[in-house]
């Protein structure tokens, strides 16, 4: 679980798949260094805006890169920028005398109110990720919490943390400048956990992956490495797949293990 052994890309993957709009598309997500690259398939240009600052919301973000985004026109907006009237066609063998009534006008298609609400719809959410955001960058400002892995996701106009910190006076440093943020309605911190050393815990990173690295001490055993993360001394095995290690009970010190979600 985050943020033991979940990687920044998976991370941020999971953010856009908690926005309703974004949650469906099937978005591809790859990460290396701090810096996200997502690509795939939108409904149209305004998506990009919104995937980069929900992603920038997201801890160990550097820059979000979403020029690999393809949009897609809506059939909708086909259909209105085709001509409306180019008079009858050649396989049209209805004659019509004398001017037409407002009855015999063909119908135009518009697609401007379906396209307006849901470019309304946009930039709302893109308004409160902002919010997100702006709360992201409180807490990285911040002396005591700017090193803690914490994630701020948004939820309507309320700012969801999810992470951990060393100690219940850093949980409740987060939650206050969270509130302190402007256009911030509500604050959920029931994902933020308190554990003694989690700052030291999540301090090593793979470059390439983004997995969180421990680095094996004198007397460690897997197990022992499983309980510092997990709470649980039988997620060895996890940590042992993993990692290709065919025998738990052998790992040296300096031997760097990458941590699983």
């Amino acid at each position: 679980m985050w943020p033991f052994g979940k990687s920044t890309a998976d991370r941020v993957n999971d953010a856009l798949n908690e926005q309703p709009r974004l949650k469906d598309l099937g978005l591809q997500v790859q990460e290396k260094g701090g810096n996200v690259t997502v690509s795939g398939m939108v409904p149209n240009d305004r998506y990009g805006s919104l995937v980069k600052v929900v992603a920038e919301g997201i801890n160990g973000v550097k820059s979000v890169d979403t020029s690999g985004l393809i949009a897609q026109e809506a059939p909708q907006q086909a259909q209105a920028a085709a001509p409306q009237d180019a008079g009858p066609s050649a396989s049209d063998n209805t004659v019509t005398s004398g001017p037409a009534s407002s009855s015999d006008e063909p119908e135009r298609v518009t697609a401007a109110p379906a396209t307006s609400s849901m470019d309304a719809e946009i930039k709302e959410m893109e308004d409160r990720s902002k919010i997100a955001k702006a709360v992201h960058q409180a807490i990285r400002n911040n002396g005591e919490l700017k090193d803690d892995p914490i994630d701020v996701l948004q939820s309507g106009n309320s700012v969801i943390l999810r992470g951990v910190v060393d100690n219940d006076h850093e949980q409740r440093l987060a939650e206050k400048l969270a509130r302190a943020v402007e256009g911030v309605s509500g604050v959920d911190i029931s994902g933020l956990r308190v554990a003694e050393g989690a700052k030291e815990l999540t301090k090593e990173k793979d470059q390439d992956t983004g997995d969180t690295v421990y680095t094996v001490q004198a007397g460690d055993t897997l197990g022992a490495i499983a309980q510092k993360y997990y709470g649980d001394v039988g997620e060895y095995k996890k940590i042992a797949h993993y990692n290709n290690i065919s025998n738990p009970d052998l790992i040296k010190v300096g031997q760097q293990i990458k941590i699983p979600g």
